[in-house]
C-alpha cells in the first residue's frame, strides 16, 4: 500500500481540495526559506505525489497570479513562480502562528470573556488561556478551571472543530508510516504542514488540558512538532536534488530549524 494512502485519504475526505491552497502551504513550508522562488516542475512533482494533476496546478497557478499572490518567470525551458511583496507580506504573521513551540505546561490559569472575544465557546462566552492583551468589552473572569470544566468544554466544541482535530489526530499517527523515501517525506509534511495550518488559523487553542478524551494524541501541537522533525531531513534532502528542469533549491535558512522550537526568535 502506498505509504502517503492514509493522509491523501484525509485529504479527500474534508472535500475536493483546494489547489490554490496546498500551492499557498508549498511557498510558506518549503519556497520562502529557499531563495523564495520554486521550478514549476518540482512544485508540480511534489504535488503529484499527493494526487493533483499537472493542469490543476497550472490553473492554480494562474488563479494566484491573477489574484496578486504570485509571479512567474521563465528562464530558457524552466518557469519557475515567487510570491509577490504582497503575498510576502501576507505570510509573516500567519507563519508564526503556525510554526509555534509547543506549551512547555499545562494551562493554570485562563480567561473568560462574556461577550466572547474568540477562544473557545463555553456557556455564552469564549474561553482563553491567559494572559491576553486585548481589552475587555464586557465581563471578563480570570482563574483557573476545575477539573470537571475540560468534559464540559469538550463536548461544547464546535462539531467542525472536533472534526478538524480528530482529522489532525489520524494524519499524525498516519505519517508515522512513511519510509525513508525523501520525496515521500516532502509531500508527507506537506500534507500534515497544510492540516496544520488550516486547524491553527480557523480555530481556537483546544491546549491538552481541554483536549476530548476521544483524540490521541492529545498534545497535538507536541505530536506536530515530532512529526516536523522527523520528516524535515529527507524533505530537505530533496529540496536539495537537481533533476531534469528542476533545478536544486538554495540552501534553507536557519529559520527552518527553529521552527516548533522553543528557540524561535521573537
Amino acid at each position: 500500500m502506498d505509504p502517503l494512502r492514509p493522509l491523501i485519504e484525509t485529504l479527500n475526505a474534508d472535500g475536493r481540495p483546494r489547489i490554490w491552497s496546498l500551492v499557498i502551504t508549498v511557498f510558506g513550508d518549503c519556497v520562502v526559506p529557499r531563495g523564495g522562488r520554486i521550478a514549476t516542475a518540482r512544485l508540480s512533482r511534489l504535488l503529484a505525489r499527493v494526487g493533483v494533476e499537472t493542469g490543476a496546478v497550472r490553473t492554480a497557478l494562474s488563479r494566484l497570479s491573477q489574484d496578486g499572490w504570485v509571479e512567474g518567470r521563465r528562464s530558457g525551458r524552466t518557469s519557475s513562480y515567487a510570491l509577490t511583496a504582497r503575498g510576502l507580506q501576507e505570510f509573516a504573521p500567519a507563519t508564526q502562528r503556525i510554526y509555534a513551540p509547543p506549551r512547555e505546561r499545562s494551562v493554570g490559569t485562563w480567561v473568560f470573556d462574556s461577550p466572547a472575544v474568540g477562544g473557545l465557546k463555553v456557556a455564552g462566552g469564549g474561553l482563553r488561556p491567559a494572559p491576553v492583551s486585548d481589552a475587555p468589552q464586557g465581563m471578563r473572569i480570570t482563574g483557573a478551571l476545575a477539573p470537571e470544566s475540560a468534559a464540559a468544554v469538550a463536548e461544547g466544541l464546535d462539531p467542525a472543530h472536533r472534526l478538524a482535530l480528530q482529522r489532525m489526530a489520524v494524519d499524525l499517527v498516519a505519517q508515522e508510516l512513511v519510509g525513508d523515501t525523501p520525496l515521500d517525506h516532502a509531500a508527507a509534511r506537506l500534507l500534515l504542514v497544510h492540516r496544520w495550518r488550516r486547524l491553527i488559523l480557523r480555530w481556537p487553542e483546544v491546549p491538552t488540558d481541554l483536549m476530548p478524551a476521544d483524540i490521541a494524541p492529545r498534545d497535538l501541537h507536541r505530536a506536530m512538532a515530532r512529526a516536523y522533525a522527523r520528516l524535515t531531513p529527507g524533505t530537505e534532502a530533496w529540496l536539495d536534488t537537481a533533476e531534469g528542469e528542476m533545478p536544486a533549491m538554495p540552501a534553507a535558512s536557519e529559520d527552518v530549524a527553529r521552527r516548533f522550537s522553543f528557540t524561535q526568535s521573537s
